[in-house]
């Protein structure tokens, strides 16, 4: 089986090394400096406290017959669309994209074709140490490698893909409604990325209990619309966001983002996506506002029509 990484960020070259690790022919996609490293060095991660040296191949072009099982986009949310418009005339029949965004999947299909899209989100972590990887799966219980197809079903390739991080020892969970998933998701994110960038010392955000406090009640408030507003949370233990009480939730993000999990998890997407995540805050705020006020149209509809 035939695999494509495009994008050779901390995410894509970690799950290139795990796919290569687990035997599959595995490609990266890179440019730029990125490139110019893997060309000349390859692509060398950290495994425990050994370097070790991914059996990759490494390509700046992108043909119409080079035909890959499923390519995985592993680039930003400001950088998906003209990834598609160039995937569009490739011939390859899946692709996996792994990106934070609201936008709807009719918009990505326009651009690269119909039914070929699989909507996913990683479950990882980490930085790059000159042209050395150090990154890491974040644990099942925490956040696997979620996807979904669009229209919810469990299909046949879906299988396949579930057996590829599963042979390559990636955790991960198949969900019905990926847009939901990803609303949830981006209800705990952002309030975490905001905390950061309002902090005077983002490094030590933590030991800022007036923050944690406001981001816990951020998370909250979230999670809470979501829950009012018709949204079934994914996963479950997002309900527990909208049910701790405001103390309890506030002292674990303080733990949390003093943790080791903390900085190479949250603290450096934060810090290095700052673009992207302020993007996000106001697709994410503007989405609620929206749902809100469809939401209180809806409930003044019924209320008048049980009146009469």
């Amino acid at each position: 089986m035939k695999l494509l990484i495009y994008g050779a960020g901390v995410i894509g070259c970690l799950y290139a090394a795990l796919f290569s690790k687990a035997g599959y022919n595995t490609t990266i996609y890179a440019r730029g400096k990125r490139l110019e490293s893997l060309e000349k060095e390859g692509l060398l991660y950290w495994n425990g406290d050994e370097i070790h040296s991914a059996n990759v191949t490494i390509i700046n072009k992108l043909h119409k017959n080079d035909t890959y099982d499923y390519i995985f986009l592993t680039v930003r949310e400001n950088q998906l669309h003209q990834a598609l418009v160039e995937l569009k005339d490739n011939n390859s029949p899946n692709i996996v994209t792994m990106v934070n965004s609201l936008e709807k999947y009719a918009i990505w299909e326009e651009l690269c074709g119909k039914g070929r899209i699989i909507p996913a989100f990683p479950g990882a972590g980490g930085s790059f140490e000159g042209n050395v990887l150090n990154a890491a799966l974040t644990p099942w219980i925490v956040q696997p490698t979620t996807f979904a197809e669009i229209s919810g079903k469990n299909t046949k390739r879906l299988q396949k893909l579930a057996d590829i991080f599963r042979e390559s020892k990636i955790p991960y969970q198949i969900v019905k409604d990926m847009h939901a998933w990803q609303l949830c998701h981006l209800a705990m994110v952002i309030p975490i990325a905001d905390a950061y960038y309002e902090a005077d010392d983002p490094k030590n955000a933590g030991k800022n209990f007036k923050l944690m406090s406001k981001t816990a009640k951020r998370m909250k408030r979230n999670y809470r619309i979501l829950h009012r507003i018709g949204y079934t949370l994914s996963p479950k233990k997002m309900n527990l966001f909208r049910l701790v009480p405001d103390s309890i939730l506030s002292i674990a993000l303080s733990i949390i983002f003093q943790s080791n999990f903390g900085n190479m998890f949250m603290y450096q997407h934060s810090m290095k996506a700052q673009d992207e995540m302020r993007e996000l805050h106001q697709q994410f705020y503007r989405y609620i506002k929206k749902q809100k006020s469809e939401y209180k149209k809806m409930e003044t509809s019924y209320e008048k029509s049980s009146l009469n």
